[in-house]
């Protein structure tokens, strides 16, 4: 009897594509952290717990149901929205939730706790000790890989919109490349380009995309004005 692949948040989706299978380290190149809080928000939408409210050319996030959603990232995401003291922006809860302490490693440990990943530990440089999360049930990545490959790699329109949020995420932030070949994804610009910018996604989540997109390139510029100032 075939085992049941575990239903995952597309946070827990994101993480798992930017984990070497063997390794269980971060693949390099990636801004993982943003890709992670844009899931987040993502999912907060899709499920109806958030939705966006237009003002001008202003798009606010509002608390439409608060009811949590049995995960801990989430909750507490859902949490910092409904108690803050005034209307943000998706882009800045983009930026806050990539900043939430430990984010990385506890959705890791869910998706530990369901078997899908195990904790271990190396060395960096023989000194350092680091937790790494090797694969332990292939199958659930496996499922969202051949997702993507639709979303991707065919014409098909009727793409059910968690997937093709998923899509659009890992491709903006450099996690994709890592999942196909480069070629392959280079072929398919055009297709890309309609995921990202929301022709193949609802007007909420193409919200979602670009305001993790602004939020990546702050965090670059910010990461490079750092560097130049030490």
């Amino acid at each position: 009897m075939p085992t049941e692949i575990p239903h995952l948040f597309l946070h827990e989706e994101v993480l798992l594509l930017s984990l070497k299978d063997k390794k269980g380290t971060m693949h390099s190149g990636a801004h993982h952290q943003h890709a992670l809080s844009a899931a987040i928000v993502a999912e907060l939408l899709l499920r109806e717990r958030i939705r966006i409210a237009a003002e001008g050319k202003k798009q606010f996030v509002e608390v439409s149901d608060h009811t949590p959603l049995g995960d801990d990232v989430l909750d507490e995401c859902l949490e910092r929205i409904v108690t803050a003291k005034r209307r943000a922006q998706i882009r800045r809860w983009v930026s806050t939730f990539a900043g939430v302490r430990r984010l990385r490693a506890r959705v890791a440990g869910s998706l530990v706790e369901r078997g899908v990943l195990k904790a271990s530990h190396d060395k960096v440089l023989l000194i350092f000790t680091r937790s790494i999360y090797p694969e332990r049930d292939p199958k659930p990545e496996r499922e969202i890989v051949r997702r993507l490959r639709r979303a991707v790699f065919t014409p098909a329109r009727d793409i059910d919109p968690r997937t093709a949020v998923l899509a659009a995420i890992t491709h903006a932030t450099g996690i994709l490349p890592h999942v196909f070949d480069k070629k392959r994804l280079k072929d398919r610009k055009k297709r890309l380009q309609d995921l990202t910018e929301g022709s193949v996604v609802g007007e909420a989540t193409k919200e979602v995309v670009q305001a993790m997109q602004a939020a990546v390139m702050v965090a670059g510029i910010a990461a490079t004005t750092a560097a130049a100032a030490r």
